[in-house]
């Protein structure tokens, strides 16, 4: 491992960083069980979790993942090309194993595009109903889709992707529909219905019916979808719920359609919470069926609510988030450790609370139940199990404590998988799918991607962030946390120096390395994305 990393350059990006070996991918992977075979996959928009780090994963068995050029994928103005990408999706499928396709990216050009578009009823049903002739005239391709059911944003804080009325009337339009849920599930209180009467009043009627409308568009897409899934146009289809609560509109719609997936059952399709981690899923999905591998997972939580943990973000469960993601990417849970490809460890909090990882209140003291977990994953470790720690504690980053536990117990690099690095989903999710395939990667690979998680969810997303976000105040010019602008310059370089200096602290290298230098830039102009270059240099030769 020491001597294919010394010179590593190591790229990061939204949740996920890849240390790349001296030599190319298709030289260290040329005996990986893909070698030879090629996966052709459209991400639900261009950033790098979606786009690179989902290709990265694969790439480390030896497949070759073909995705659309960057200019015809979705970005935060640019909401993509959906005629473009048919028809590169026909051009570029001739000799694939495996098609995995964003449906979002299909109909409306990205995740964001879903949310703003003005497209009519029919023009979307006629991009759908494209993919099922594509299916057609491809009978052989295992074709694999994943969508959304559009998020349900708390309020203005949220609007920057949102319809330009969402920022005035946001937090008006996401409490009527909460009340909406809530009737059809158990019933509204005089004094909920007198809420919900004097919401609908104070919100302009036109700014209303424009979301309901397109969220009502989106909800017969996926109709639609689910029963191409049905007829086998698709080999599996999986629905989630972009960022949720409960009640809430978004959970409304996926109560409805999970009647609808109900027919199917779980090996055809499911609806869930969570956006950003399902190509991830469709794609490991894509790998284990191309492999003929049904992979065997235990999963075990943290001492407390656990499994009934319902995170920020989601309207469900996170026992039942994890179950469909294991459905999802074709695998199996088991009862027994013993009996398991992967352990998947999951840290909640005992009383079932989130907060925010760049929140003060998250630091390296350990709390209530942290050292249990940590003994926990220490446990499964020394006794060979092939771990991987989902870690949930925390929204949008590392639990501080939690890294801290794994870096002094020396477990940073003994574990088949880590993650922590957005909403509860997006992590766990996002590490099933990657983690149930280490077992075919060798230990540099493994290793690889761990880095990639500690880097940008431990010390990007829960401390250089915020670190850097309380100092943009004190810079000149305009620009701010959402918007950069003209601090993107000063965030870079700060960014970069304090990651620096973070990862020499804090990481433990099993290879002799050390950080040289370290590279950032922020691709949605904003701090949320962070896209940063790491390169290594062996200790030893200073």
């Amino acid at each position: 491992m020491h001597k294919r990393l010394l010179g590593a350059l190591t790229a990061f990006c939204l949740g996920a960083m890849t240390m790349m070996p001296a030599a190319s991918a298709a030289e260290v992977n040329v005996k990986g069980p893909g070698a030879g075979k090629k996966i052709v996959y459209i991400p639900i928009d261009n950033r790098p979790v979606n786009d690179s780090q989902t290709v990265e994963v694969a790439e480390k068995l030896g497949y070759k993942v073909l995705v659309p050029p960057k200019e015809m994928l979705g970005g935060i103005k640019d909401y993509g090309h959906p005629e473009e990408l048919l028809k590169w999706l026909e051009e570029n499928s001739p000799g694939a194993q495996a098609a995995v396709v964003s449906t979002d990216a299909m109909l409306y050009g990205s995740l964001v595009g879903s949310r703003k578009h003005d497209l009519t009823a029919e023009k979307i049903m006629e991009r759908a109903e494209a993919l099922k002739t594509f299916h057609e005239n491809h009978k052989r391709l295992p074709l694999y889709a994943f969508g959304t059911i559009m998020r349900t944003p708390r309020g203005a804080a949220y609007s920057s992707e949102e319809p330009a009325y969402y920022k005035t009337h946001g937090d008006q339009i996401f409490a009527y529909t909460a009340l909406l849920d809530k009737e059809e599930m158990q019933g509204l209180s005089r004094k909920d219905k007198k809420q919900l009467a004097q919401l609908k009043a104070e919100i302009p009627a036109e700014y209303l019916d424009d979301w309901l409308q397109r969220r009502a568009r989106n909800y017969d897409a996926n109709e639609r979808f689910m029963t191409m899934a049905e007829a086998g146009v698709f080999n599996y289809f999986l629905l989630g719920c972009d960022d949720s609560a409960v009640p809430s509109q978004t959970h409304r719609e996926s109560r409805h359609l999970e009647e609808l997936g109900e027919t199917l059952g779980k090996t055809r399709s499911v609806v869930t919470s969570g956006a950003d981690e399902l190509g991830m899923l469709m794609v490991s999905r894509a790998i284990h069926d191309n492999l003929r591998d049904v992979p065997f997972v235990y999963a075990e939580y943290a001492k407390g609510k656990g499994a009934e943990t319902i995170p920020t973000y989601t309207n469900e469960k996170i026992g039942d988030s994890v179950e469909k993601a294991i459905a999802a990417l074709g695998g199996i849970p088991v009862n027994d450790p013993k009996r398991a490809d992967l352990v998947l460890l999951v840290s909640t909090n005992p009383d079932g609370k989130t907060s925010e990882a760049n929140f003060p209140v998250n630091t390296t003291k350990f709390r209530k139940g942290t050292k249990d977990f940590v003994k926990k994953v220490n446990d499964y470790v020394q006794k060979g199990y092939p771990v991987a720690v989902a870690d949930i504690a925390y929204g949008n980053g590392a639990d501080n404590a939690l890294l801290e536990g794994l870096r002094k117990d020396g477990l940073q690099f003994r574990l088949q998988g880590y993650g922590g690095w957005n909403t509860a989903t997006n992590s766990s999710g996002f590490l099933l799918g990657a983690a149930s395939l280490a077992n075919k990667m060798s230990k540099d690979d493994v290793a690889d991607l761990l880095f990639t998680r500690y880097v940008d969810d431990w010390a990007y997303q829960a401390n250089v962030r915020q670190q850097v976000a309380n100092m943009l105040g004190g810079w000149p010019g305009e620009g701010g946390y959402g918007k950069l602008d003209a601090k993107l310059e000063p965030a870079r370089e700060k960014t970069a120096a304090l990651l620096k200096d973070f990862l020499q602290r804090n990481l433990c290298f099993p290879w002799g390395l050390k950080v040289q230098e370290v590279q950032v830039d922020f691709p949605w102009n904003r701090m949320f994305e962070c896209d940063a270059k790491v390169v290594l240099k062996d200790e030893d030769k200073r």
